[in-house]
């Protein structure tokens, strides 16, 4: 008999289960080898997830199982370590290696257990050190990989050059939204219906909270996500025939109403590894080829997962467990009982509440209000980058230690110092009211910087190069904003008007 296959809950896709080759050498389980899916109760009490969270990664473990039928062995348990001996016993067990340095650790304390090469991403991790070290380990930059990985994996080429002509269309696809609309008009993303495995999830849920004290944050309404592969490739599918034609313009621009846009939502389904990042590129470059939608789109999205999603995941393996601790800033203020609690009702600045809000209500919202409403807050007010990881980590649906680490740490607190980026990233209201409605009818003026309307992020922002003032004038990027400080008469008054964050103007 086969020796059985361990999937973990972000190892839910076909391609996890594709047999390695016969032999010492072989990268995959057997061919019909028994699998077993653990549900470690410990998950939850050790964090306070978002409850959508915790409903889709249970869901999509559940019908991964109901999928699998027999071969499947569904073990719930206290812990992982209790979960497999229920399972296997003492016998042997296989498993792709984990996407974070607490499960690798934990399936390589554990007699018996195989750990086999990493799957659901694009490189393996030789791949990425070769390119690292042909680098001498330094300036790891993302747009240098980007073209890198492009050229490896002939993605998005027209013989030996980026097709259409340039490897970056940033240039088209940095609008504003369009003047005076509400929403976008794009066509509706795929959404789900539940099941009666939803509705036992949601069950058990109650029950936890209830009875074990397994406390959440958020609110869980009917699954917006994927939690299956049928479902997922159904998203895959209305995104490229119907959305990708309009993602690229507006893809950095922030509506209100309109929360999710152009976005493709395939992130939670990647990351619980519904979907094979390869199947996305090639989905969206036939997509191009077929005339079907414009070169600037596809790019966006191919440098998404490929430029983007695979250079995070390599960046975290490839820096160590240690860059947790990174803390150039030496930010330490702990996280708002608001925040931590998604009170968007106690915020008055009305493009975080909104945010906020957004977060409460679905666990999700895309990369410009996360790096520059919530990320831009975090880093101005001086929270703790350890801290802020850990949110994001649990509050959001498609958040994992692996993604969020260099995300938070490196891009959006530069709590590294600038390994992984060249500055840090924070603005005034003026580029929130430039590429959004959030400013339109909020009780500050994105232009005051003083008096009762000061904005937050305006203050928050001279208040941030103030107080790294000497650090952003070393570097030729934020030079411009350390000098700006010269220029301002009023600086005393704009320090004692930041902090305005969960009260209104007086």
């Amino acid at each position: 008999m086969s020796t059985a296959h361990w999937l973990f809950g972000d190892q839910l896709g076909p391609h996890f289960l594709t047999p390695g080759e016969q032999g010492p050498g072989e990268h995959g389980p057997g061919r019909n080898a028994p699998v077993v899916i653990i549900e470690a109760r410990s998950v939850f009490r050790r964090r306070r997830f978002h409850r959508a969270k915790a409903h889709l990664v249970l869901s999509a473990m559940r019908h991964r199982a109901a999928e699998l039928g027999d071969r499947a062995t569904y073990v719930r348990a206290e812990t992982y370590r209790e979960g497999l001996r229920e399972a296997v016993g003492n016998g042997p067990v296989s498993v792709h290696h984990p996407t974070s340095y607490a499960a690798l650790r934990l399936v390589r304390s554990l007699p018996g257990v195989r750990v086999l090469p990493a799957r659901g991403f694009l490189l393996p991790h030789e791949a990425f050190g070769a390119w690292a070290a042909g680098r001498g380990g330094a300036r790891l930059r993302q747009e240098d990989f980007y073209h890198w990985i492009r050229r490896e994996l002939d993605v998005l080429m027209d013989g030996g050059g980026p097709a259409g002509g340039a490897w970056n269309h940033d240039r088209a696809n940095r609008e504003p939204p369009p003047a005076g609309a509400r929403v976008l008009g794009a066509p509706a993303p795929y959404r789900p219906r539940e099941d009666d495995i939803d509705e036992r999830v949601r069950a058990d849920l109650d029950r936890w909270e209830r009875e074990d004290g397994i406390a959440f944050v958020g609110r869980d309404g009917p699954r917006r996500f994927p939690a299956s592969r049928r479902e997922a490739l159904a998203a895959l599918r209305r995104f490229t025939g119907h959305r990708l034609a309009a993602f690229g313009p507006y893809e950095d621009a922030v509506l209100a109403a309109d929360p999710v846009m152009s976005h493709s939502l395939l992130s939670s389904s990647l990351n619980l590894g519904l979907l094979d990042p390869a199947e996305c590129v090639t989905a969206a470059e036939e997509a191009w080829r077929g005339g079907r939608a414009p070169i600037n789109s596809v790019e966006g999205f191919v440098r998404q997962i490929a430029g983007w999603r695979e250079y995070v995941w390599q960046l975290y393996w490839y820096f160590g467990d240690d860059y947790r601790a990174s803390n150039a800033l030496g930010h330490c203020a702990p996280l708002p009982d608001w925040f931590l609690a998604l009170d968007a009702d106690a915020v008055t600045a009305r493009c975080l509440a909104t945010v906020l809000a957004q977060v409460r209500d679905t666990g999700y919202t895309h990369h410009i209000p996360r790096l520059m409403v919530l990320g831009s807050f975090a880093l101005q007010r001086g929270l703790d980058p350890r801290e802020v990881t850990d949110w994001f980590h649990r509050c959001f649906v498609d958040g994992y230690d692996w993604v969020m680490l260099p995300n938070v740490i490196g891009m959006s607190q530069y709590a590294d110092g600038g390994r992984m980026t060249t500055k840090p990233y924070t603005s005034g209201g003026a580029y929130l009211h430039r590429m959004s409605d959030l400013c339109a009818g909020c009780a500050y003026r994105p232009t005051d910087r003083t008096g009762e309307r000061a904005c937050p992020y305006t203050t928050g922002y001279w208040s941030f190069a103030h107080r790294h003032r000497a650090l952003l004038a070393g570097n030729p990027r934020t030079a411009r904003a350390a000098h700006g400080l010269e220029r301002l008469g009023d600086l005393d008054e704009v320090l004692r008007t930041d902090g305005r964050w969960d009260e209104g103007p007086p």
